[in-house]
């Protein structure tokens, strides 16, 4: 064996010596052992573009990304490890479905920023949409919300010029009567007689009162126009600041919980790219379950022989030591009792 075979044994966590003494199963247990450390190599790249994608920080990914990586080694190794070939296949398998579920799980969290690396330029577009989604729904929020604030101002003020637009009309429609009157044009209201007459005069003093009319409206009702201008004026200020500061911005939506969005309406929307994603993610479960799988369906080899009689000679020698001790300590007892029993004949 050479120090890279070496290496990948000990990342199986097998153990050499009885390994030396079973050559067949080396072959299989370097196998086991180069997935386990090339699982834990792909975990640590995916966690650290996970990292890198939350806080821009390459140092913080680099170290989280080899934290990760040596966790999930650790992991991995010793879910192998631990498992052992005792009984048939199912209860075997039965065993194994607590690892077999934890390797699922384990693949799916280091298929997940693979697939944001690997879809990036497609995620980025669908990350602009989202963001003009966003905007839209944003400005419509707001400017119903502003709308009805500023509702009561506007009808009001609505009112008001609709009061002074019935009072310029009926004003207008004074002068052209008197016009009419004066220059004779006959109609149902005028006498059709050209002149200043007694009927000019009426009408006159009709468009006089209109007039004083008018623009002693529009004195009353201009501070009030003013302030109601005031108020919507600022409602406007205020909506547009609210929108400036709460709008959606591309620098500011590019986190890894906004790309996973973006990549889940992705994979909704285009079929072949969510095709593309599962196969993406069996392939990483199938990784990350390979060393369990491979475990339970191999038949029982020299190897798993020599380590059930390696640790059951450790359960034949406790089991030894304690019956040792039990007859040891008997004996003690029953010295104890044969010195009481004397010590008790010699006092009688």
């Amino acid at each position: 064996m050479n120090w890279f075979e070496k290496f990948l044994l000990i990342c199986s966590g097998s153990n050499l010596k009885l390994l030396e003494k079973s050559p067949t199963e080396i072959n299989k247990h370097v196998g086991i052992g180069g997935v386990i450390l090339f699982t834990a190599i792909l975990a640590a790249l995916s966690s650290g573009y996970a990292l890198y994608s939350v806080f821009d920080n390459h140092w913080a990914a680099i170290g989280f990304g080899l934290l990760w990586g040596l966790m999930i080694f650790n992991l991995d190794r010793f879910i192998v490890a631990s498992m052992r070939k005792s009984g048939n296949f199912f209860r075997q398998f039965f065993a194994a479905t607590p690892r077999i579920i934890l390797a699922a799980l384990l693949g799916i969290v280091i298929s997940k920023p693979l697939e944001l690396r690997i879809f990036e330029k497609e995620i980025d577009k669908q990350l602009n949409v989202i963001i003009n989604r966003n905007k839209t729904a944003l400005q419509d929020s707001v400017n119903a919300r502003y709308t009805q604030l500023a509702g009561s101002f506007s009808n009001e003020r609505n009112e008001i010029y609709a009061r002074i637009n019935a009072l310029r009309g009926e004003y207008n429609l004074a002068s052209t009567e008197l016009e009419k009157e004066v220059v004779g044009t006959a109609t149902e209201t005028t006498t059709g007689k050209v002149g200043y007459g007694p009927n000019a005069k009426r009408k006159e003093e009709l468009k006089t009162a209109k007039k004083e009319e008018l623009d002693a409206y529009l004195v009353q009702m201009q501070p009030r126009l003013a302030e109601l201008d005031k108020e919507i004026d600022l409602l406007s200020q205020n909506k547009q600041k609210e929108l400036d500061a709460a709008k959606p911005t591309e620098e500011g939506y590019t986190g890894f919980a906004a790309r996973m969005q973006a990549l889940n309406e992705l994979t909704k929307n285009n079929k072949i790219l969510g095709i593309a994603s599962l196969f993406i993610m069996g392939v990483f479960i199938s990784l990350e379950m390979a060393p369990v799988l491979v475990k339970l369906i191999s038949p029982k080899g020299p190897y798993d022989y020599l380590l059930d009689k390696h640790e059951y000679s450790f359960k034949i020698f406790g089991w030894e030591s304690k019956e040792k001790m039990d007859v040891s300590s008997n004996e003690r007892v029953l010295v104890h009792k044969k010195r009481s029993d004397r010590r008790i004949r010699e006092e009688i």
